[in-house]
Parts: structure tokens; sequence; C-alpha cells
């Protein structure tokens, strides 16, 4: 699995390290998070014990403690580090506080007993672990995969990733796009809204969350207010609502809502929201036009590149810690912003000259430290920055 190389010796590192913190690994569905965990479970060469509470979250906390006992059975009968790895852990009513309980009983008692917990809802699993386990975990991110990924594992060139994204289960259904496209509406989609949202948060209008997502992933790349969402929104909601919908998606690995660039808090939280998947999946499966239509319109072809580059520098947020928003100014506009404590940079995606030199020379006004980078035209072409890793954009 080399191509999440970098996320399994992460984890195999530290789980073979003495016990010290509870390892958590939360990420979109799909992506591979149980089969990177079963591979570090084959290789650390502990005792390993797997459960998933996908199917066992109707016995409650009930299930981990039978989990928990099995190990603890384990370390006093060998007296060995023995590794338990809890799988959908967010269906699991009051999980983080059962995990508290035994964890710092084995602590104290000097028990090895080494957790993995993992969870595809980052909002309940972040949730639960602010509330009880805080300075008890270490944390891994797992994100969508990238163009790189999906070369190597499937010999993907770019523009095939532009049109159907990074979901490895998809590959092989490409080249029947109505099946392609029942996959990821159904087995992704639906599955990530009904099971990682809607079973778990309290959501009042589930209708107006479903149509905010699809909205959003045809805006992919654009920047639209959500009063302006409303007027085309069947559903009745006020932006507020908008908004906490939108925070969940982000947290599902739907949809995110990024900001507009700027240091005064309450201008940015003001700001419309420019509209990115963190899949370009979730934007074809979203546009019913036909596929040979969309490759061959020059202005299609400009939404989709835009739309895979915030997507690319999405998924490199958590490897390289920077902040993604994006910044305007009246008619001015950067597509993409990276900042990391001091450090900004200012990408411009496929635009056009007089754009790029106007909007990055007032940009540069306003934020005189800022660095900028052309994606296409005269810059770097899309298809060689979506084959380099985020954060070597960083000094």
């Amino acid at each position: 699995m080399e191509y999440k190389r970098k996320a399994f010796d992460i984890l195999a590192k530290r789980v073979r390290e003495p016990r010290r913190f509870i390892q958590v690994v939360t990420g979109p569905r799909q992506v591979g998070k149980t089969t990177l965990v079963r591979q570090v479970m084959e290789e650390c060469g502990l005792d390993s014990r797997y459960g998933s509470a996908d199917g066992a979250s109707s016995f409650g906390d009930q299930w981990i403690r039978q989990q928990w006992e099995q190990a603890r059975l384990y370390w006093h009968t060998h007296h060995e580090p023995v590794l338990v790895v809890l799988d959908e852990i967010q269906k699991v009513t009051n999980w983080s506080e059962v995990i508290k309980v035994f964890w710092d009983e084995d602590t104290f008692q000097k028990r090895d007993i080494r957790v993995v917990i993992l969870g595809s809802s980052r909002l309940l699993v972040r949730q639960g672990l602010t509330e009880s386990l805080a300075g008890r975990f270490e944390l891994l991110e797992m994100s969508h995969w990238t163009c790189p990924e999906m070369t190597q594992a499937f010999g993907w060139e770019p523009e095939k990733f532009l049109w159907f994204g990074g979901y490895p289960g998809s590959a092989s259904l490409i080249h029947d796009e109505g099946r392609w496209r029942d996959y990821i509406y159904h087995s992704l989609i639906e599955t990530s809204i009904e099971k990682d949202i809607l079973q778990l948060t309290r959501v009042d209008k589930p209708a107006l969350l479903r149509q905010l997502f699809e909205i959003g992933s045809v805006y992919s790349g654009q920047i639209v207010a959500y009063s302006r969402m409303l007027g085309q929104l069947q559903d009745a909601g006020n932006t507020v609502t908008l908004a906490h919908y939108a925070d969940l998606l982000h947290g599902s690995g739907l949809l995110s809502a990024l900001p507009k660039f700027d240091p005064n808090l309450i201008r940015k939280r003001g700001s419309s929201p420019k509209w990115q998947v963190h899949n370009q999946a979730l934007l074809t499966v979203q546009d019913q036009r036909p596929l040979t239509t969309r490759t061959q319109d020059p202005a299609i072809r400009g939404r989709y590149v835009e739309s895979a580059v915030g997507t690319h520098l999405l998924a490199g947020r958590f490897d390289a810690q920077y902040d993604l928003s994006y910044w305007r100014e009246g008619g001015l506009e950067v597509d993409f912003v990276l900042s990391r404590g001091d450090e900004v940079l200012a990408i411009e995606v496929k635009s056009g000259q007089y754009r790029q030199a106007v909007s990055f020379s007032s940009f540069r006004k306003r934020f005189p430290q800022a660095r900028t980078m052309v994606i296409g035209h005269t810059g770097m072409p899309w298809e060689e920055f979506l084959s380099i890793p985020p954060e070597s954009l960083f000094g």
C-alpha cells in the first residue's frame, strides 16, 4: 500500500513505541483507513484485536467493554503488549468517556494495552476527544486519494483524475459511466450523509442539507453567498442553518465552504464562502452533461481544473498544517490563499494575464509578506502541480 505509505509508517511507528497515547485515525469513507490499520496490525509484531462498531452500535458502550476485557485477559495471561483496534467508534454512544475510564485504569495498573480508534465522522470524533480524552491521544488524519496515489495504484494520468477524482473503489467502474455514478452516489455520498451525519447528529431539515450539498458541489470552485443559495433551495432555511450544515458536510469529508482570507475574524466569518468539493468525483456526479461535452468546453474544463487544485490543497492540509481560503476585494480575486503562521501563499489558477497581474499586485499591497504562484498558462502546468505535495510549497 505504497500510496498511503507515509500514514502507514507514522502509525506503525507509534504502535510499536512504549504505550503513551491513544492513536486516533480519522478521515472520509473509502480512503483506506481500515485497510491501513489492518496492515499495521499484520506488521507491528503485536498481538492485535480488531472490532468494528458498524453493526454493534446497538450494544452501546458494552461493546467497547467486551473488546477491552479480551485484551486485558491476554495481558494478564502473557504480560506482553496487546493492540486493540476499535473501528467506526463514533457510532457508540458515550464512547470517549468509556475509553477514558479504561485507559486511565490501565495506566494506573501499568498494563501495556495499546489502542487505535478509527472514525469517519471527524466532527463527532473530535468532539469526543476534546470532551473526554484531552492529553491522551495523537491524531492521524487521512485525506482523499491524490492524483499521484491514483497514478501509482491504478496507472491514472492527471486527465482521468480531473474527471473521476480519487475514490479507489470506483476505479474499475469508470468505463461504465452510469454504473460509476450509481456507485459514487449511493455507496459514498448517501452512505456518508446518512450514517455519518443524519444518524449521529441532530439535523432538523435533512432535505435542506442534501440540497446544500448538491448545489455546493455544482458550484465547486466558485464564491456563492448563503443568502444567494437560499433562493435556489426548495426547503426553507436561514443562513445560520446553512452554515451549520456546511460544517457537517466538511466534517464528513464531502464539501467545504472556504472563508475569505482576512486577518479580521469578524469580516472573515461574515464573508461569502467559496465552495469546494473534497473529491472531484463529487463534482462530476452532480453534473448531468455528457462527459464528452464537458471535456471539450474550455470554460467547463477550466472550472474542473480549479476544483481539482482545490481538492489537492484540501488533501494537503493534514501534512502541511495550513489554513486554506480565498481572497476577493471588489472585482479582484485570488483563487486560493494558503497561510501557516507568518507564511502566506496566494495561488491563481488558469487566469488571464491581466487578472493575475492586477489581483496579485493588490493582494501584495495588502499583505506584503505574501508569495504568489500561478498554475496554468505561463505558470506551473496544473498536471505538474497535482503531482507535488502541498507541504513542499512552504520553506
